[in-house]
């Protein structure tokens, strides 16, 4: 795919640039540029191309606004000391998107233009990728590729005019502070996503789900909300962002089995990577009184979660109307296995998978 670049006349310059980056934030800043990609079922994907960030003009009709056809992802970009920049199994993120257009009735994006599509963003903007090389942070560059139904019809079919887009914000580090386990509410309300839904789907439908439960969380001193399976109302299925593991005293993992729930890149890259450093890793159903009996007995030695945002974060209370689970004491494999993935991310450790992508 060829991708056309029409650099933003007014750039941020260089002095507010240094003032964001000293404090990004998370989500509040973009980037100089964006990538736009058109599709139509005559043309196939075309006009790719990196132009000026700036508002979209949407028609009221667009049908994205009425059916919540959209998908997205979430990555990022690190700078290295020798000053490269990379990225992280982009290639599992173009993969993830294929798999939430089909269910979305999406066209798919190959995944070369896709990754194609997110260096080319990532290269226009290479000034904004943060610099850690003086205090070993964990800044980074945030890029979020996303698809949406943009033919302007009110009728109820898979969109005839689609969009694909790359937008980018520079992202301060999770944790200010210091590493501090997050506290969970389990949700006795809702549920997220069922057999057959859209619960593997990375689209805006399944976390608009999440947010009423996650308000819940919130407003009972939690960090993050604990979601159970829609059957039986029984299994852990995920977090309102993150997935989870669950380490044993003899060593091995449990991760709640996927189907339902979101394909997590950093969860399948946690599961390699433990594999590597000698834990079985086991994917199934793993029950709420597993995690309470567990924890009580001493079975369970470590809880921990996942995602792109946070990385790897060590789970502390599990919290319920009537009940709190106290953390496990120990968090030994969860900084082992966080350090791992962070060093690797930010090139202080050697890349032993492959999984580090150069894009400049």
């Amino acid at each position: 795919m060829q991708i056309s670049t029409t650099s933003n006349p007014t750039p941020v310059d260089d002095a507010r640039l240094a003032e964001i980056l000293a404090n990004p934030g998370f989500g509040q800043h973009f980037t100089d540029h964006m990538v736009t990609i058109e599709w139509t079922p005559d043309n196939g994907w075309h006009d790719a191309r990196v132009e000026p960030y700036g508002p979209l003009t949407l028609d009221p009709a667009t049908a994205v606004l009425h059916y919540a056809q959209e998908t997205f992802e979430g990555m990022k970009a690190y700078r290295h000391e020798d000053g490269s920049v990379w990225t992280f199994r982009p290639e599992q993120n173009a993969a993830r998107m294929v798999r939430s257009s089909q269910r979305l009735a999406f066209p798919e994006l190959p995944v070369d233009d896709f990754v194609a599509a997110v260096d080319a963003l990532v290269t226009a903007d290479q000034r904004w990728v943060p610099d850690n090389s003086a205090g070993g942070g964990e800044k980074s560059l945030y890029l979020r590729p996303f698809m949406f139904a943009s033919e302007t019809f009110l009728g109820v079919r898979p969109a005839q005019h689609v969009t694909f887009m790359v937008i980018a914000s520079p992202a301060g580090a999770y944790f200010k502070g210091g590493i501090k386990p997050v506290n969970l509410w389990l949700s006795e309300t809702f549920t997220r996503a069922g057999r057959g839904g859209m619960g593997a789907a990375k689209t805006g439908g399944n976390y608009a789900a999440s947010l009423a439960a996650q308000r819940e969380a919130i407003e009972q001193g939690c960090d993050q909300v604990v979601f159970l399976d829609d059957q039986e109302f029984t299994y852990i299925e995920e977090l309102g962002g993150m997935n989870l593991f669950f380490v044993r005293r003899d060593g091995s993992i449990v991760t709640p089995e996927t189907g339902t729930i979101l394909e997590g890149i950093t969860r399948a890259s946690i599961i390699e990577l433990a594999g590597k450093l000698g834990h079985a890793v086991e994917e199934r159903k793993f029950s709420i009184d597993e995690w309470r009996d567990g924890v009580a007995s001493g079975e369970i030695t470590e809880i921990f979660a996942c995602g792109t945002a946070a990385v790897v974060t060590p789970v502390g209370e599990l919290r319920s109307p009537g009940s709190v689970t106290p953390a496990p004491a120990s968090t030994d494999l969860t900084m082992q296995i966080r350090d791992a993935l962070v060093g690797m991310q930010f090139g202080r450790s050697e890349d032993t998978f492959g999984w580090m992508h150069q894009v400049c």
